[in-house]
């Protein structure tokens, strides 16, 4: 049953990696890409590392993204 929940969200990942590359707007594909690495997260406490997980979640996914989104917010990016 663990090993169809890792798939499962390895094939999240990957969705979400490929929206974050094919998506025409920026903030929809920072928001992605935010998501990706919630995933990858999530897996790696799947997996046994419950310390890469918890780091994951907090430097990549919400410290990277709310960069991300703040930088999006202050340049032209947020026009589009």
């Amino acid at each position: 049953m663990l090993e169809i929940l890792v798939m499962l969200i390895c094939a999240a990942i990957l969705v979400s990696g490929l929206l974050a590359v094919t998506l025409r707007g920026v903030l929809a594909a920072a928001v992605s890409g935010g998501l990706a690495t919630l995933f990858a997260a999530v897996c790696y406490v799947l997996l046994g590392a419950p310390d890469v997980g918890m780091t994951e979640a907090s430097i990549g996914s919400g410290l990277s993204t709310l960069i991300f989104l703040y930088a999006i917010r202050r340049t032209a990016g947020a026009r589009e």
